[in-house]
């Protein structure tokens, strides 16, 4: 009988390891930047072509490699991190596994160049999907030099499922990120189709901070410092008042190696409870420094999930630092329970006239006289009479209740609102009343419906900026001053993509330097006075839009401005606001759910309340 297991060819098992290690053009760089910090490197470059797919090149000036070095690199599970099974337990190094050049190789075209400093001639050496060409003397300068041309070059399949160019290119800056938060020590500079996308020199954490997210986190982080024999956390949050609804800024550290911890952040959340909405994530840059023996950092082919022995006590001991921050700088309110204010003088100036004190005397106040109130009085307290005073106000809404006499209803066909009695629509009649400052309720002749107002004005607002665009009705309302934005260096050309779309819903916008605009104009009714703000929340909000949505740039900024400016949970509307927003909604063409899919209502039959209360 035949044998049928046999060992797999070095070119396939490549590509199978590269299947796991290079993901995207985003996995290449994170695994060079990794090498060239592991290299020793002072200065490092990164060059990117078309978001990856044709040129990756990483330049560091780090300890170089010889001839022989420069060849082994290539093969399976060869590196210089680790010699002996013990040293996985002490890896203080970003790479150990010796998968990620031989993984490149196989799915690109990988050329290197390479010297040592105390080496005359450095070293060139080409390989075209696991495939060896050539190796030669070649002239460099000290350190490394790494280009991976063309990737998926040999697996069309692969190249096929990559995404745009803008979110390949948002991936790499994210691991790029990640390289040059932990590693503030070296300057790095990141060039995007022959431009400069970013360069910072070599500073501390917060500098790193400014360099890479704007001048305006210098006001907006929070140190955070704590040791302890489990673990030292350092870092930095942000405050409070600028947390975002999109995640983005969320970045764990664990001895200089990026991590995704949902259970660390879990903490982090809890921290920050009762100080942000809901709905927020919170911004934090937290470094942990933990024994290496403590920690396993071998349990994914990424190398972002680590396991640690004590994970209960250094979550308590992150909850710990942020809420010793937040206090610390006076964000939570705190009462001084040391000084007794009641006992202090205040003091006085020279020059201040002496009042002799005065006591007031009414001659004809009796304090045997008794006052007599009525019967009404004595049964309600003020509170009790105010409520007494407003309850028809308060249940209003429900004294038309539906019943089978009504006649002469206007009726609309609006998907589940097709029985909604519009005759109940009149000015000054109560249709509808708000409950928690979220729902809307109100009833048809066959139930009762209860609205979110986020959800249906996000949905009005949405249809209503595609017909005003569709038949050219957009009205912009002139701002008195010209504001002035700074788009984020890696949301410019998101922003630049999108900016006809922009200017076609109401924006008028004027380039003034660089990554900076002038807005002149903004969208009728827009009324949000942070421009810069709503900018970017409307940029996250379509970078993380997905499938057909992406697809069409006009539902991209018309569905995102309409987020932004809809009215949010937990805002009092007045009687006619809860009016237009349910009138609105039953006049929009889709009036079911958001563009994301979200329900804006649900109706519950008088039927089904019949049978609960049988």
């Amino acid at each position: 009988m035949l044998d049928i297991i046999r060992l797999l060819p070095d070119s396939v098992a490549n590509q199978i390891a590269a299947g796991e290690v290079v993901q995207r053009p985003a996995s290449a760089v994170k695994e060079l930047l990794e090498n060239a910090v592991d290299a020793g490197a002072t200065s490092i470059r990164l060059i990117i072509k078309e978001a990856g797919k044709t040129l990756i090149q990483v330049i560091d000036n780090g300890c170089g490699m010889s001839e022989r070095d420069a060849r082994m690199c290539f093969e399976r599970h060869a590196t210089s991190k680790i010699q002996t099974v013990h040293d996985l337990m002490a890896i203080r190094t970003l790479g150990f596994r010796g998968e990620a050049l031989a993984s490149i190789a196989s799915i690109a075209q990988v050329e290197i160049k390479s010297k040592k400093t105390e080496d005359e001639v450095g070293t060139s050496v080409r390989i075209d999907g696991s495939d060896f060409k050539e190796q030669l003397p070649a002239t460099c300068p000290d350190g490394t030099s790494i280009q991976v041309k063309n990737l998926f070059f040999n697996v069309p399949a692969r190249r096929n499922f990559l995404k745009s160019n803008t979110l390949e290119l948002k991936y790499i800056i994210d691991e790029f990120f990640r390289v040059a938060l932990v590693r503030h020590d070296i300057g790095f500079t990141f060039y995007n189709n022959d431009k400069i996308l970013y360069q910072v020199v070599p500073g501390n954490l917060k500098q790193r901070l400014v360099a890479l997210f704007g001048n305006q986190y210098n006001q907006r982080l929070i140190p955070v410092n704590l040791e302890t024999d489990i673990v030292n956390i350092a870092g930095y949050i942000g405050k409070p008042e600028f947390v975002k609804k999109i995640r983005g800024e969320q970045f764990f550290f664990a001895n200089d190696r990026f991590i995704k911890s949902p259970y660390f952040h879990h903490a982090i959340e809890n921290a920050f409870r009762e100080l942000i909405p809901k709905d927020a994530i919170p911004s934090y840059f937290l470094f942990l420094e933990v024994d290496p023996k403590t920690i396993d950092v071998n349990i994914h082919p990424t190398k972002t999930e680590i396991n640690f022995q004590d994970s209960k006590g250094i979550y308590s001991l992150v909850h710990t630092a942020i809420r010793q921050a937040i206090g610390k700088f006076n964000i939570a309110p705190t009462l001084n329970f040391d000084r007794e204010m009641s006992m202090e003088n205040p003091t006085m100036s020279d020059d201040r006239p002496v009042i002799q004190p005065t006591i007031t005397i009414d001659p004809e106040y009796n304090p045997f006289e008794k006052k007599v109130r009525s019967q009404s009085e004595l049964s309600l307290d003020p509170r009790e009479r105010s409520n007494q005073e407003n309850w028809q106000k308060i249940f209003d809404p429900l004294r038309n209740f539906p019943a089978n006499n009504i006649s002469g209803a206007e009726r609309t066909t609006v998907n589940i609102l097709s029985d909604l009695d519009k005759e109940t629509s009149r000015p000054g009649i109560f249709t509808a009343f708000q409950v928690q400052n979220r729902f809307l309720v109100t009833y048809t002749l066959t139930g009762i419906v209860i609205m979110d107002q986020q959800n249906a004005h996000e949905r009005i607002l949405y249809e209503n900026l595609l017909r005003e665009k569709e038949n050219h009705e957009i009205v912009a309302q002139k701002l008195l001053l010209p504001q002035t934005i700074r788009v984020n260096t890696a949301d410019i050309e998101l922003f630049t993509e999108n900016r006809k779309e922009f200017e076609a819903l109401g924006f008028e916008i004027e380039d003034f330097g660089k990554n900076t605009y002038l807005v002149n104009s903004v969208p009728a009714g827009c009324s949000n006075p942070d421009l810069a703000g709503l900018l970017e929340d409307i940029l996250a909000n379509i970078r993380e839009s997905t499938g057909e949505i992406r697809a069409h740039s006009n539902i991209q900024v018309a569905g995102s401005l309409a987020k932004s400016l809809a009215v949010k949970r937990g805002s009092r509307l007045q009687p006619e606001e809860i009016n237009n927003l349910v009138e609105g909604l039953l006049s929009c063409k889709v009036p079911d759910v958001t563009i994301d899919g979200k329900p804006t209502m649900i109706k519950v039959s008088f039927d089904e309340l019949h049978k609960t209360f049988k």
